[in-house]
């Protein structure tokens, strides 16, 4: 039998639970040191802690009217759901996707925070002009918004453009809801939970390390001939916020403009990543792929990010699921060998689902 220490290490979410312990714990201690009150940011279907339940219960039902419906017949559905759930929908599957939703809500509510942060913690000395002349360097002398611009045009590109960017805002939650919810092998859930939790982490070392504006932000003259979208809605919306909280830090306003590096890029990197890596259905994983290159995209073409923020992005991506593969036993020598304990017939308690041992495909 595995002492505490030793069973909670090899738990799938010990990584998850402590890195939303710490960020939890560092958002608190500033916002009593700046006295600034902790805010939980709205944003699609409410704030976070009404929106990530709401998504949980919503797949929960997809997943499961559907499997009442084949396996009972129209007029057993009701019979047939509490069949489903009382077979497999045992406490233990429950606690872990809670665990998973809750890890991801902490580190993003502190996320925010900390980033709201920014102006009363040095970061005013901006490096904007550093990465507008690299851009032009790796453009030839151009800046890549004109060219996409000129390339594109800016009518019908510019509002599929947008619409693709702030379709991120629901996809997160969606995407993190949907892997706990539907997936029985609870490390590959915990994998993709961890893994976008640390984008936040990563994303507010990012800030810190490189404060930045971005190009609509910084130059908001070069997107002017752009039509009004979603995407530039948003961003006028950061600008009030941005200026509503400088006025007042304690009041209901959140600052949140920071450049580098390009967190839309970093977790639609790091699903794509990890839906590759899980081994999902090929047209999922295709589906990702061409949705981050609209996504890179996009953030030239509407000013959110330079060439370096996307670079840097790619970066965060690829660190939040290397991290997270290990930490939760999803690397390829952790699975060979939970491949080999499984054949010989011992037990692991890491990947035990119900009772039984789960293989990753």
């Amino acid at each position: 039998m595995l002492s505490w220490p030793r069973a909670f290490l090899r738990w799938p979410y010990s990584f998850a639970f402590c890195l939303s312990l710490a960020v939890g714990a560092t958002a608190i201690y500033f916002s009593q040191d700046l006295n600034v009150g902790l805010k939980d940011p709205e944003g699609f279907l409410g704030p976070a802690y009404i929106r990530l339940p709401m998504i949980a219960l919503l797949i929960f039902a997809v997943a499961i009217i559907p499997q009442a419906i084949y396996r009972y017949g129209f007029r057993r559905i009701g019979p047939g759901v509490r069949a489903i759930v009382r077979d497999e929908w045992t406490l233990h599957r429950v606690i872990h996707i809670a665990t998973g939703m809750i890890s991801f809500y902490v580190c993003y509510v502190s996320y925010r925070n900390l980033k709201s942060y920014l102006p009363l913690l040095g970061g005013d000395t901006l490096h904007d002009r550093a990465l507008l002349e690299l851009d032009h360097v790796l453009f030839f002398g151009n800046n890549p918004a004109e060219v996409l611009h000129h390339v594109l045009g800016t009518t019908v590109a510019a509002q599929v453009l947008a619409v693709l960017y702030v379709l991120y805002l629901p996809v997160v939650p969606i995407t993190v809801g949907a892997v706990l919810v539907l997936h029985r092998d609870f490390t590959v859930g915990a994998w993709y939970a961890t893994a976008v939790s640390l984008n936040w982490v990563l994303g507010v070392v990012s800030y810190y390390s490189l404060p930045t504006l971005g190009p609509a932000f910084y130059e908001p003259q070069r997107f002017a001939d752009l039509p009004e979208n979603g995407a530039s809605q948003l961003q006028q919306s950061l600008f009030r916020g941005a200026f509503g909280f400088k006025e007042d830090p304690q009041g209901d306003k959140i600052f949140g403009i920071a450049g580098f590096a390009s967190l839309h890029v970093s977790v639609v990197f790091t699903l794509a990543l990890f839906l590759h890596f899980a081994g999902i259905a090929r047209a999922v994983r295709y589906t990702a792929w061409i949705y981050l290159g609209f996504t890179v995209l996009a953030t030239l073409y509407l000013g959110w990010h330079y060439i370096a923020d996307d670079i840097g992005g790619l970066l965060i991506g690829w660190l939040a699921v290397a991290i997270g593969a290990f930490v939760t036993g999803n690397t390829r020598r952790q699975k060979r060998r939970r491949m080999a304990a499984a054949q010989a017939g011992e037990d692991d308690p890491v990947d035990r689902i119900d009772g039984k041992t789960a293989v990753v495909s």
